[in-house]
């Protein structure tokens, strides 16, 4: 029997009402290897203490909101204190597993790669310095770690391209789906009810943040044209970001106010709700997805999860039903694939196949292929 694995984990803010996918998994992961039996002591940027609920040992840093100095002499400091506990460095953010490189060189590295940090500053349109110095930073930690585990190949294709890092140090496992938060037990009909939702109309949900990458316009866009065929559709689109009021700005243009409702953050409760009440969910994101957690979120509530072909999107839903996928990113697809399903004339996976699918996803699977990794350099 393998004895039990010690990991630090570093980590971005670990928090389980987050609404950044990246922020989930860590948390999730972090709880569920423990059935696994590894170790998993967490080191994050802000208060800590939202998440001590007894499955998790996570330290604080720093506070959320600290500029680089302290943010990087605060972590210096915790992985020194923590450092001779573990066997195993595990990395969620490149930028903070750079500060830290020459402490832990000692022992191995894995990093959990949840995104692409210096491309997503070109699509940000960042002055060049900066996403020189991401790349920099980028290319340090992944050239020192000896695994890289990826959610889909699409991520795995672009740390080989862009990143040029060896296809033997990377490994494609999912993420996970906590089954017992989404699973939840009303109906449609009351989840419609406690949400204060029509009975009748067809409800689409999309929970993002509002932000530029996410392709929030093309979805608004496309509800213009579902309203022509569909009147009584609406769209419920979760979230906060910087795009908040340009998109209100666009709903009044495409006057199609009657037909998307912003329901700004939801807590936990909420959104598992709002997957139920829905017919269908979307992801509409046009760059950077690594692989869409909110899809099994969804499927584990019950309820079909469509996504453009972008990043790891299709391989969270395309072995379900490859209809959930649309033809592309554009405007006319998205709104084609969202008329066509509440129409009727594209098939849709029934609540009880999506539910069985989600718990291919369960994170205690999960958790024991990630723990098989990190025995792989231990």
């Amino acid at each position: 029997m393998n004895r039990r694995l010690e990991t630090l984990q570093i980590g971005l803010i670990a928090s389980p009402h987050a609404t950044s996918g990246s922020d989930r998994y860590y948390f999730n992961l972090v709880r569920a290897l423990r059935a696994a039996d590894v170790g998993a002591r967490g080191v994050v940027l802000g208060d800590a203490s939202d998440v001590e609920d007894g499955a998790t040992d996570i330290a604080s840093f720093a506070p959320e909101g600290s500029r680089a100095l302290r943010r990087w002499s605060g972590l210096r400091k915790t992985i020194r204190r923590l450092f001779s506990e573990t066997d195993l460095v595990v990395s969620h953010l490149a930028p903070h597993a750079f500060p830290v490189l020459d402490i832990i060189r000692s022992k191995p590295l894995v990093e959990h790669f949840h995104g692409p940090w210096a491309l997503e500053g070109r699509f940000a349109h960042l002055p060049a310095g900066r996403i020189a110095l991401r790349l920099v930073q980028e290319r340090a930690v992944y050239g020192r770690a000896e695994r890289i585990v990826v959610l889909s190949r699409s991520f795995g294709d672009v740390l080989e391209r862009e990143y040029r890092v060896p296809p033997a140090k990377i490994r494609v496992i999912p993420g996970g789906v906590d089954l017992a938060r989404f699973n939840v037990p009303e109906s449609r009909r009351d989840a419609r009810a406690e949400l204060g939702l029509s009975q009748q109309r067809p409800i689409v949900f999309c929970v993002r943040r509002l932000e530029p990458t996410k392709g929030l316009d093309r979805l608004i866009d496309a509800m213009a044209l579902v309203a022509a065929r569909v009147p009584d559709a609406l769209l419920v689109l979760a979230g906060n970001g910087t795009l908040r009021e340009a998109l209100g700005e666009r709903v009044r243009a495409l006057g199609i106010e009657r037909n998307v409702a912003f329901a700004g953050k939801v807590d936990d409760r909420r959104l598992a709700l709002s997957y139920r009440a829905a017919d269908l969910s979307v992801v509409p994101s046009v760059a950077w997805e690594g692989f869409g957690l909110v899809c099994l979120e969804s499927l584990a509530a019950g309820t079909p999860a469509t996504v453009t072909p972008v990043g790891g999107l299709p391989e969270a839903v395309a072995d379900l039903e490859p209809a959930l996928v649309f033809a592309s990113a554009a405007t006319a697809d998205i709104a084609a694939g969202l008329t066509e399903a509440l129409l009727g004339t594209r098939p849709l996976p029934q609540a009880d196949a999506c539910l069985a699918y989600a718990r291919r996803f369960s994170w205690e699977r999960i958790a024991r292929r990630v723990g098989e990794v990190y025995r792989e350099v231990a």
